[in-house]
């Protein structure tokens, strides 16, 4: 068990205490714990090594009716096919910025002969 799966287990540890806690005292409390142990439960399942192996597709399947999925349902992706993608994006800014210069003097060129004066 890594130092971060330690953290998380005693994070809901803590979180189930105090929920075993509020239960003993009844009232408004105690309709406070049941949620908290649930949260203390879905701590327990965001531990980075069980993240991991869910993210592999390795994360145990043992779990009850209610939870969550332990594997991706579509299955895996196809890899993107490498067809070169189209030019290179520096020669269509500088062909762009070429033309915008071409465009300009001809624009100021045309503006001498009519002048306004």
């Amino acid at each position: 068990m890594t130092t971060a799966d330690q953290n998380v287990e005693r994070a809901a540890n803590k979180l189930q205490q105090l929920a075993n806690e509020l239960a003993d005292e009844g009232g408004l409390k105690a309709k406070l714990a049941e949620p908290l142990a649930d949260d203390a439960d879905l701590i327990r399942k965001m531990k980075p090594s069980l993240i991991k192996a869910r993210a592999k597709g390795d994360a145990p399947t043992n779990q009850k009716a209610g939870s969550a999925p332990s594997s991706p349902q579509l299955g895996k992706r196809p890899k993107p096919k490498k067809n070169g993608g189209g030019p290179n994006p520096w020669l269509v800014a500088g062909v762009a910025l070429a033309a915008g210069i071409v465009l300009a003097k001809w624009i100021d060129w045309r503006g001498h002969a009519h002048p306004r004066d």
